[in-house]
């Protein structure tokens, strides 16, 4: 299967990991960046001239707002958009492919663990999974508004809960543990959360920590004081708006 990915940032460099696998050409402007990526990936192919496209699926992984400024030779057999709020009519109105497929992933990709949201023309559904799983999970969504809220929730959402790992961290020091022992919790925290929440609602999970007049109870007391549950909806709220204006 040969692959175009067109744009080498960061999440197009993340999603390198999975996609090696592939008969991948990366292309990017960047020269330097091309370089770094060949060491790491030396039996992809990099180039800086984006090459003919017919009949290839291309993987589209540039900032949105230089999407008018990308000239394609050829027909895509299909064009996997990872671009944030950029609909498959505007992506239809400027590159010519078969089948269109607007997915977001998170920067998770780079360890194969990235959660990626796809919609788009049902007859490439299958080969899309298939090709997006190589970075982790793949769920398809119904619309494109879904997929507007689904960026929020799985693509921009990593670095809010990197701001609470950050926040528990600077809590532990301020209480007198060590930085460096705090930060040693984070990983197998989240990793051990995770894996609780694939088998128990988030509520469930909650209630089985939460004891009587315990010490967790009173921490959720806390947060819910503060307003924790509002500040995420609004954080939702404010990502879905944004993706609408790109």
């Amino acid at each position: 299967m040969d692959i175009i990915l067109i744009g080498a940032g960061n999440m197009g460099s993340a999603m390198l990991e999975g996609l090696k696998e592939y008969n991948v050409v990366v292309v990017d402007k960047n020269e330097e960046k091309l370089k770094e990526l060949k060491q790491k990936y030396p039996n992809l192919h990099f180039t800086t001239q984006t090459p003919n496209v017919e009949d290839k699926i291309v993987i589209l992984a540039i900032k949105p707002q230089i999407l008018e400024q990308i000239n394609l030779n050829g027909k895509a057999k299909a064009l996997i958009s990872i671009l944030a709020g950029v609909s498959l009519e505007r992506l239809q109105d400027q590159i010519e492919a078969k089948y269109y497929i607007r997915a977001m992933p998170n920067v998770a990709a780079m360890y194969q663990k990235s959660i990626t949201s796809i919609v788009g023309d049902s007859e490439f559904k299958d080969e899309a999974i298939k090709i997006l799983s190589s970075i982790g999970k793949v769920i398809w969504l119904d619309s494109e508004k879904e997929l507007d809220i689904a960026t929020a929730l799985a693509g921009s959402s990593p670095a809010w809960l990197a701001m609470v790992a950050e926040a528990l961290v600077d809590g532990a020091v301020n209480l007198g543990l060590r930085r460096d022992k705090a930060l040693e919790y984070m990983p197998m925290l989240f990793e051990g959360v995770g894996a609780v929440l694939n088998d128990k609602h988030p509520a469930l999970f909650k209630d089985i920590v939460t004891s009587p007049g315990g010490t967790t109870i009173a921490g959720v007391a806390s947060l819910e004081k503060d307003g924790v549950r509002s500040a995420f909806i609004e954080a939702m709220k404010a990502c879905y708006n944004r993706a609408k204006e790109l």
